[in-house]
Parts: structure tokens; sequence; C-alpha cells
């Protein structure tokens, strides 16, 4: 495995960073998860575009443009010889001292990791997943927005931790006002009566995938409502599903305890994991 860090390929053993980088002293920087699929990069400028807002809302200037960052990460696809794979494109704060201010950080630091990735839930694509209502509230965006994909990922890996103890595969997150935020790694939908509903983004990251979702609803001709959902909306569903990158398109099958629907994977479920699946054999930029 080759690891891009500022400009090197460099075997995974020897790619370090300082201990004074403030990506790892504070958690100071941005990061996205990228899919490749059949030789092709899904979505990339997409999520160059998102990893570029993040940076820009922590103010941290990324030193390269947004078609060298594509380029690094397609090189960084070619040097491990991947045509299926997940990629990890990270701009930290860089080199500073022990203090916060961010203005002792000179130059960003540019990190690209591209592995071989298949199915994230394995066989619960079509068994469905164990959601998990839990107890940790979702930042708040007038603190730290979830929109924002920063290096500091507390907020979700408290979550997970907690859904782990409770023996669930995914949390489930609500706001500091009671309003369903999204899962640990993904965005939450729920279908009922033929109607998705999801929450608006103010609250959760503006998912790539949730987007495919929302056009794909589109050519299908199904409403979409995005609105303010609570426990209520989920316990009553028809069908729950998620979406992110690193997980796709996942049914949730149990929540709190509670089966949703018939218990099983629902048809419009099933439906944008067929063309989700369609979709990312066929678009993409190439990679080779």
């Amino acid at each position: 495995m080759l690891i891009y860090i500022d400009g090197q390929f460099l075997p995974r053993e020897q790619a370090k960073i300082s201990v004074f980088d403030h990506g790892l002293l504070y958690g100071d920087g941005a990061f996205e998860g990228i899919r490749a699929y059949n030789g092709r990069v899904f979505r990339l400028m997409e999520h160059v575009d998102r990893l570029y807002d993040s940076a820009k809302t922590i103010d941290l200037t990324i030193p390269i443009s947004k078609d060298e960052m594509a380029k690094v990460i397609i090189e960084t696809l070619r040097k491990n010889n991947l045509k299926n794979g997940y990629i990890r494109p990270i701009v930290t704060r860089g080199v500073g001292d022990l203090g916060l201010d961010p203005r002792k950080c000179e130059k960003a630091t540019i990190i690209c990791i591209a592995i071989e990735w298949g199915a994230m839930y394995g066989d619960l694509y079509e068994k469905g997943l164990v959601g998990v209502s839990v107890s940790v509230r979702r930042n708040a965006a007038a603190a730290l927005p979830p929109n924002v994909k920063s290096l500091n990922y507390l907020n979700n890996i408290l979550a997970k931790i907690e859904a782990n103890y409770k023996g669930g595969d995914e949390a489930i997150i609500f706001d500091t006002n009671g309003y369903l935020s999204e899962g640990s790694g993904d965005n939450i939908f729920a279908v009922k009566n033929g109607i998705i509903i999801t929450p608006p983004t103010l609250n959760n990251l503006r998912g790539i995938t949730r987007d495919v979702v929302l056009e794909i609803a589109q050519s299908m001709g199904i409403t979409v409502k995005e609105q303010n959902m609570g426990y209520f909306d989920l316990y009553t569903a028809d069908e729950v599903f998620v979406t992110g990158t690193a997980a796709e398109v996942a049914p949730i099958t149990i929540i709190d305890g509670r089966s949703i629907g018939t218990g099983k994977p629902g048809p419009v479920t099933r439906q944008f994991i067929a063309a989700f699946k369609t979709i990312t054999e066929t678009e993409g930029t190439p990679i080779y």
C-alpha cells in the first residue's frame, strides 16, 4: 500500500506525520470518504467540492487546487492498482505548536489513502440492520456544524460506542432540540405510505449518497419530503434505510426493539439499493 503525503507516495509503515500536527493534536482538519467502482471514481468532484467547503468553513486553506486534489485521488488509486476501493483524502491544519492558535500552522498537510473495500454491512443488506437511538446528541449547528466533515469525529464515535453497548448495528442520533439527525456515519430516510421523508440537512451531513437517492426518487416519481422528524416517524414507518458512501443504501429493520414495517427490507428500499448499484456501475471519473 502506498499513501500520499504532501507530494510523496510512501509505504504504509513510512507514512507518518508530525506529532505537532494540529490534525492529531486537536482534530483540526477535514476529510472525505469516496468510492471507486469498476475503474471509476463515483461523484469525485462533488466530494472534492464538499472537502473544500468543509475547509472553508473552518478557515483552512488547502494549498492545492480542486483539480489538483482530484488528480491526487486518482493517482493514489493508480499507485495502488485499485479499480474498486474506498479513498480517504485528508487535510489537516498542519504542523504548529501545542497552542490552539491555527496561525502557528504555516501550511496544511494533505494525505490520501486508498484501500480495497467491499460491502460494509455484509449480509445485513438482505436481513436489515438493527438501529438503536442513543443519548448522545448531535453537535449543535451553531457550535460545530454537522455539515463540516471535520477530523473531530468524537460526537459520532461516542454515538457508535453507545450503539455497540446496546447491541445495535448503527446509532440513531437526535439533535439538541429532539429532532432526528443522522446515524453515526450515514443519513436516514423513512418510507410511509409510499412517501419518503428525511430530515433537512442543517443538523446532519449533506451526504453525497443522500443526493443520489433524491435524484433516484425524482426519476421514479416518488415524493420526498424534507421535514423535522422524531421517534414517532421512525417507529411507525413502513421502511427505514440509511445512506452513505461507505454504507451505500442499507435497510434498517429493527429500531429500539421495534420491527419496522414487516421486519424485512421493504420494496422501496430494495428499489433504491438496485438503482444505486446500477448508477455506481455506470457513472464516474475514469481512473485509468
